[in-house]
């Protein structure tokens, strides 16, 4: 047997051609985050065109694009005229990206509009166009901005989800940015599935496409009072890359998030949840519909048997309170158990964050809880104090019901999820 530390990451996918980005941003507070995506896609190799509308450049400037693109920016279509800029920049373009997409850009892609020299692009391309909105809930959920993301989709245009969080001012719901690697990595799913960072598989792997992905990610926590709670150290960012690595893998992936300390992603479903039982009633209920089911959530083993209405104050004789603690639902039993019962046709991923003793390693307790618990396959951690819990280069080790042989990965949670997800892939396969 191999010692799963001695493994390496996944293997990275061959390096693609570089690309010629047009990178267009619209006028909007998140303009600031294009900066950090034109940096991914130099970093990477590609060629970064600039095109910030007028608005744009309110809120960053010219000089910034042209520093860290090398690029001269306009946005005016009597800019090298003797060029036919307008045309030549749609034409010589490999991929259109545009970041933030505003509402007014949008509706504006979406009807023909081609006033500036980022519309007029958009118009000359055959590349692949992505856009990824960012604006107040309010203008997200209008009728009007719904109907033209209708329009752009149906166009063949790449529309991504906008994220849910805090906006500018007080404001939070959709309608936030997503992350910049979030944007790189679909885009250059676009024009490279195969081999793009958003996939494991250098074959193109599709067997995910099209089925039904529930993840649970997150920590749950047990009301002790109005104000405490008992609670882990889980802080879902495992859970969110699994998400994230089964949706560019071709799923419809529904997340049920407990409390979790990362950005969710766009483009999936998402349930919010806190309790343990709440988690339990969510993914029972969702299960019933899914093809996978993966339980990356950090489960409260226990919760306390009442919770005070009132916030518990200390005792002005010194006594410490005495806190009964009754046992949590056996969540991912119960959806193993609920499949037997329906007679499903689904797979059931586990994990376990284990710790060794003096008598047995984190294998020996996960090779029992696999047994115990009846799912096909059991994603291991070995945690502690300095170890996988908020950080983000993880390491794990897959042990599958079927097989003797465990396989293992380090690296970010984000390749340690696609190195997951393309192992559950394969057992999907071979089910047919």
């Amino acid at each position: 047997m191999t010692d799963p530390h001695s493994r390496d990451a996944p293997v990275p996918s061959a390096p693609r051609a570089p690309l010629r980005v047009v990178l267009g941003v619209g006028g909007g507070i998140a303009a600031y985050k294009a900066a950090l995506l034109s940096r991914l896609f130099s970093e990477a190799g590609h060629h970064v065109v600039p095109m910030p509308t007028e608005a744009a450049l309110q809120f960053v400037g010219a000089p910034t694009w042209e520093a860290l693109t090398g690029e001269h920016v306009s946005g005016s279509v009597f800019d090298r005229i003797d060029t036919v800029n307008h045309v030549a920049q749609g034409q010589a373009a490999d991929l259109v990206v545009i970041a933030p997409a505003t509402a007014d850009l949008m509706a504006r892609v979406a009807h023909g509009h081609a006033d500036d020299l980022l519309t007029t692009t958009v118009l000359a391309t055959a590349a692949p166009v992505l856009l990824a909105p960012a604006m107040h809930t309010e203008m997200w959920q209008n009728p009007a901005t719904q109907r033209n993301v209708a329009l752009l989709r149906g166009h063949g245009h790449t529309v991504l989800d906008p994220a849910s969080g805090r906006l500018t001012g007080k404001d939070s719901g959709p309608g936030r940015l997503p992350e910049p690697q979030e944007i790189f990595d679909a885009a250059l799913a676009l024009v490279d599935p195969a081999s793009s960072s958003a996939h494991s598989s250098s074959d193109g792997d599709d067997a995910l496409r099209g089925r039904r992905v529930l993840v649970t990610a997150g920590g749950t926590r047990e009301a002790l009072d109005p104000v405490r709670f008992l609670g882990n150290r889980s802080s879902g960012k495992q859970g969110v890359a699994l998400a994230r690595a089964a949706r560019d893998a071709g799923a419809h992936v529904h997340l049920i998030a407990a409390h979790v300390e990362t950005e969710l992603p766009s483009g999936v479903d998402i349930t919010r949840v806190s309790s343990a039982r709440e988690l339990q009633d969510a993914t029972l209920a969702a299960a019933r519909e899914a093809d996978v089911v993966i339980m990356a959530a950090a489960v409260a083993d226990y919760r306390p048997d009442t919770v005070g209405e009132h916030k518990m104050k200390k005792s002005e004789d010194g006594a410490d309170p005495v806190i009964r603690l009754v046992r949590n639902p056996d969540i991912l039993r119960a959806v193993v158990a609920q499949r037997a019962e329906r007679s499903l046709e689904q797979l059931i991923v586990g994990f376990a964050a284990e710790t060794g003793d003096a008598e047995h390693s984190v294998l020996d307790f996960a090779r029992a809880k696999l047994a115990r618990k009846g799912c096909d396959l059991l994603v291991l951690n070995e945690v502690g104090t300095d170890k996988v819990f908020g950080h983000d280069d993880t390491e794990v080790t897959v042990l599958s019901a079927r097989s003797s042989e465990d396989r293992g990965a380090r690296g970010t949670k984000d390749e340690v999820a696609r190195f997951v997800v393309q192992r559950i892939a394969e057992d999907v396969r071979t089910d047919g």
